[in-house]
């Protein structure tokens, strides 16, 4: 709860309490906050007995702290059910970019599944499918482009 707090600010307020309540009857300040605090704690959890008890048997191993949506979602991610770790490992972010990148600058992939597939879009690519290396246009000297040069 007050774990931001440094030992100059913790100073501060301990003189701050001092000069406020004074010597005397600082103790007494202390032990009446925590007595509320304590009583505080014990109502919280008091009522998250009878909200247990009051939603029944199914309902056991419920936790209040599941209901903060981070905490809710962390705990959907890690059960297993759907199958999100197998599909997350599958998933190699850095070789499906070169694949892409390499499609792009028309150089063959290392990787025998995506050779395979390259050769056959290769083969495909003549038979009309979009070829996505680039090539420039050539256009006539009076007609403008259809970007500007500069800002590009």
């Amino acid at each position: 709860m007050f774990n931001d707090i440094g030992p100059l600010e913790l100073l501060t307020l301990v003189v701050l309490a001092v000069l406020v309540f004074g010597p005397d009857k600082l103790p007494k300040m202390i032990q009446d906050v925590t007595r509320t605090i304590r009583k505080i704690r014990e109502f919280s959890e008091n009522a998250k007995d009878d909200i247990r008890n009051e939603l029944g048997p199914e309902f056991k191993d419920f936790e209040f702290e599941d209901l903060n949506p981070k905490t809710f979602i962390r705990k959907q991610l890690e059960n297993d059910e759907l199958g999100l770790k197998e599909i997350r490992n599958g998933f190699d972010l850095k070789k499906e970019m070169a694949e892409v990148t390499d499609a792009v600058h028309g150089r063959e992939s290392e990787s025998p599944s995506s050779s395979s597939s390259s050769s056959s879009s290769s083969s495909s690519s003549s038979s009309g499918s979009v070829d996505m290396t680039k090539k420039p246009e050539k256009t006539d000297p009076d007609e403008r482009p259809p970007f500007d040069a500069d800002a590009t």
